[in-house]
């Protein structure tokens, strides 16, 4: 099984943004460790970054300090950067191509947010039939309010981390993640 991590939309504008991440607590340091043990592993790097395609959008415009990587996402090692407009990673970008031309079956998951690019984007890969491992604690995201309700970040990411257990992929914990790594699985 070759796979390739991707770290999805880890931006300023989940840090000190309009959508700052609050669940679960320590998902950045997770992420950081997944894309240490990745290059220790020689695992394939791809870092995908959300850019708004309204100049009236508030969030996500390029150019802007939210758009930015983190700088510690941005100074890390990485095999590919995409640029995505959509949710779904796979949508008008060449990660697939990208993936199939390195006969690459697994994809790992991490980065923001949970429920919205991360769930997406794993839905993509595993509709084109890859593996998909979701990591639990290197994804994350915040509350939000709706006309139709509101919910809690641990409420939005435990159903999501439900969902996606159910049927899309396997949902792992970093250090279980890691073990894996190191087991050579």
């Amino acid at each position: 099984m070759k796979r390739a991590l991707l770290v999805i939309d880890v931006q300023n504008e989940y840090f000190d943004g309009a959508l700052p991440v609050t669940y679960p607590h320590g998902s950045f340091d997770h992420i950081l460790r997944a894309l240490g043990a990745a290059r220790e592993a020689q695992i394939p790097v791809v870092v995908i970054q959300h850019s708004a395609t309204s100049p009236e959008s508030r969030t996500f415009r390029p150019g802007t300090p939210g758009w930015e990587l983190h700088p510690s996402v941005a100074a890390h090692p990485r095999d590919l950067l995409l640029e995505k407009t959509l949710p779904g990673s796979f949508t008008n970008t060449e990660l697939e191509s990208w993936l199939r031309e390195r006969q690459i079956s697994t994809v790992t998951i991490a980065g923001y947010m949970t429920q919205m690019c991360c769930d997406t984007t794993s839905r993509q890969a595993f509709h084109r039939g890859f593996h998909v491992e979701f990591l639990s604690d290197a994804t994350g995201t915040l509350a939000f309010q709706t006309t139709v309700g509101a919910v809690t970040a641990e409420e939005l990411h435990r159903a999501i981390l439900v969902t996606q257990a159910l049927r899309f992929a396997e949902v792992l914990s970093t250090d279980a993640w890691i073990a894996r790594l190191q087991s050579g699985d």
